[in-house]
């Protein structure tokens, strides 16, 4: 789970809406493309269709949350029943459907959670899980999470991926929630400003921060975004760190829960 207690004045719902839905076609067009989708995953005992499950899972409860906030009562009561095995068993449903029943329910849930939040207004608070979201918050969070587990499927079709601007929204919610990889590793969160720079897949450097800030941290946005979304160990990535903090940081990385 994220902490969703972000400052996320940095973040535009009206610009990662239209990234979110062509970050949704892109793994369309991979996915389809697939006649099958029971190929594991890097994620434990998921395949493809638990990952495409799984997103068209989160996308209804969206829907369910902006447009009928006091019907995701229920949803969280799912939750709670099944406690840390909700995802591996909701995932496990939706894959056990057939493969074109479960990439239309994907396709049209994307569809609609792209509208209900394009129609909510910004900074119009509904029901998370254990929080209140806004439309500007969940758009790129809806984003992020297409990105990474599309990552996996990526993976584990052995296929190369063009990073895309659109990484920039992982990647700020990789920055804003920094304080959250503390938090889980059990870590005094760092007073110190931080400084961030990133090399961008356009050639420009991403930056957050102060530029005098003593911990930085710098790399390949990339690299980043996937360290961030726990899909690779720091060793993996080109990502370099100046200051203690900074290190742990990028040990512990992560932006959920």
């Amino acid at each position: 789970m994220l902490n969703y207690d972000l400052d996320i004045s940095g973040l535009e719902r009206d610009v990662a809406l239209p990234d979110l839905v062509a970050e949704g076609d892109e793994l369309d067009a991979l996915v389809s493309a697939q006649s099958d989708w029971t190929k594991p995953t890097p994620a434990a005992g998921w395949t493809i269709a638990h990952q495409i499950a799984h997103l068209a899972s989160a996308d209804a409860n969206v829907v369910i949350a902006v447009r009928t906030p006091e019907a995701f009562d229920a949803v969280l009561k799912q939750v709670e029943a099944a406690g840390s095995q909700y995802a591996d068993l909701d995932a496990a449903a939706g894959a056990a459907e057939p493969r074109s029943v479960l990439l239309e329910r994907w396709r049209t849930g994307r569809t609609e959670a792209a509208a209900a939040l394009r129609d909510a207004p910004r900074d119009h608070g509904f029901p998370w899980y254990g929080s209140q979201v806004t439309a500007a918050l969940m758009a790129p969070l809806r984003l992020m999470e297409v990105w990474a587990h599309g990552q996996d499927i990526f993976d584990a079709l052995g296929v190369s991926r063009r990073p895309t601007g659109r990484l920039r929204h992982v990647a700020s919610l990789g920055v804003i929630g920094r304080e959250l990889s503390f938090y889980a590793a059990q870590l005094p969160s760092p007073a110190e400003p931080f400084r961030v720079e990133l090399a961008g897949p356009d050639g420009q450097t991403w930056a957050w921060g102060p530029e005098n800030a003593m911990q930085r941290v710098q790399g390949s946005a990339l690299d980043f975004c996937l360290r961030v979304t726990q899909r690779r160990s720091r060793a993996e990535t080109d990502l370099t760190a100046v200051g203690e903090d900074a290190q742990k940081w990028l040990d512990n990385a992560r932006v959920f829960l």
